[in-house]
């Protein structure tokens, strides 16, 4: 009696999208079926096309910031990947990386764009180099963010969860705010950053029905990347990274700069997702390396 009295009191219920879509849609968002996903995308700006991908349990709001500065030199195209914001999961379950590069690929031969710079956080610059790879003609100019891609010998604690049996299970029905915060405060280096608003908007999309189950689908799929393919690339590439990231080590910066031969390197005082921490000077150091016809 006493467990199912814990379980009824940390029970933490479903949000219906709808209700998700009415907070956390503006003016700029649309709905697009993309292989029968009602995905949730913005497209801001004029300018030369520059696509936006975020990372795992994100949303295309990590990019408000980078929108705000860019808007006026390209047309940024983001938008929330299967999984995760407000398109939720895709309901076969699939979450590998050949899934997610096609998916993209989908969405933008939807919209019409068949020449962009591409940009990503996290998963997000996983999908982007290896998208690049698959579609090299497709792609001009890449921005890698802390990106996934080489082999890692620890994972963050709430992958670890995830992919525990019973943890996987309460995971999907109890989801506490603080665990939430919590991870957050992981991927910030400045904690002082990390506003209840955030934590709010983050906390709440988790919750969208699906999203959970999605998370540890993801979660308990170990992304299959190629690292050996990635000295491949030959587009013009720019690295950013935070010194003080504590899910994808600085380590992994100098490994993709040292593989890739046309590549520059930033290194930011900040944590895992430096155009959230520090979105003014992650964005002005990607302006100038888009703009420049050398």
């Amino acid at each position: 009696m006493f467990l199912i009295i814990v379980f009824v009191a940390l029970r933490t219920p479903d949000i219906g999208s709808e209700r998700l879509i009415k907070k956390y849609t503006n003016g700029e968002s649309k709905f697009l079926n993309v292989d029968g996903i009602k995905t949730h995308y913005r497209m801001e700006g004029t300018g030369p096309p520059l696509l936006l991908i975020h990372g795992t349990a994100s949303s295309l709001h990590t990019w408000d910031g980078w929108v705000k500065e860019l808007k006026n030199d390209f047309t940024t195209i983001r938008l929330d990947i299967p999984a995760f914001g407000l398109t939720g999961p895709n309901s076969t379950g699939d979450y590998t990386i050949d899934y997610y590069i096609e998916f993209i690929n989908d969405f933008m031969e939807k919209i019409e764009i068949d020449s962009f710079h591409v940009a990503g956080n996290s998963l997000g610059g996983g999908i982007a180099w290896s998208y690049t790879l698959k579609h090299p003609d497709k792609v001009n100019k890449i921005i890698l963010i802390d990106a996934s891609g080489y082999p890692k010998d620890d994972i963050p604690f709430v992958f670890k969860i995830a992919q525990n049996s019973l943890g996987a299970a309460l995971l999907k029905v109890i989801t506490p705010r603080f665990f939430v915060s919590n991870n957050i405060n992981e991927v910030y280096y400045d904690d002082s950053k990390v506003t209840n608003n955030l934590v709010n908007r983050y906390y709440e999309l988790t919750l969208r029905a699906g999203n959970r189950q999605a998370f540890v689908d993801r979660a308990r799929h170990t992304l299959q990347y190629d690292h050996t393919k990635i000295q491949k690339i030959k587009n013009k590439t720019l690295i950013l990274w935070g010194k003080y990231d504590e899910w994808i080590p600085v380590e992994d910066a100098h490994k993709f700069n040292q593989d890739i031969d046309n590549s520059i390197l930033k290194i930011y005082e900040s944590g895992h997702v430096p155009m959230e921490e520090n979105p003014k000077q992650t964005a002005q150091d990607s302006r100038l390396f888009l703009i420049d016809s050398s």
